[in-house]
């Protein structure tokens, strides 16, 4: 017979853990939107890029067509930062495969309805990102 495998947190403490896990307004987030408002940038927060794609961007510029997304090292797997999992190991390989996946997807998807992504990871200065974000929208604008 068989043994079930445990589908979420490995133990309480875990589960307590990942559900203080901030979904929006994260200090990487806050810090990039700090950085890019000091530049003068204005953008719509957690938003939907395309109303009908359920897809949050985590900052968008409608007007240049801009999606910005702040990915974080471990949940989008980081080729620098992310670590591997000491518990459930198939469980979270498995979940940052599938949000890989989701990302390209997601950015397939807004690239041909002719948005621009820009994925910034959370351990970027976020001075610089701001600074590569407030060109490319500058660009778009024209």
């Amino acid at each position: 017979m068989a043994v079930a495998r445990p589908v979420g947190a490995s133990s309480e403490a875990v589960r307590k853990s990942m559900q203080a896990n901030k979904g929006r307004d994260t200090k990487p987030e806050l810090a990039l939107r700090r950085a890019a408002h000091a530049l003068g940038l204005r953008y719509r927060v957690s938003s939907r890029p395309i109303p009908t794609m359920r897809r949050t961007a985590d900052m968008v510029f409608s007007r240049a067509k801009v999606a910005v997304f702040l990915d974080g090292c471990f949940w989008h797997g980081c080729p620098e930062h992310h670590t591997k999992a000491a518990t459930n190991a198939e469980f979270w390989a498995e979940k940052v495969r599938r949000t890989r996946e989701r990302d390209a997807e997601t950015d397939r998807i807004l690239s041909e309805a002719g948005w621009l992504v820009i994925r910034v990871w959370e351990h970027e200065d976020p001075h610089k990102a701001a600074l590569h974000i407030a060109e490319q929208v500058r660009l778009r604008r024209g």
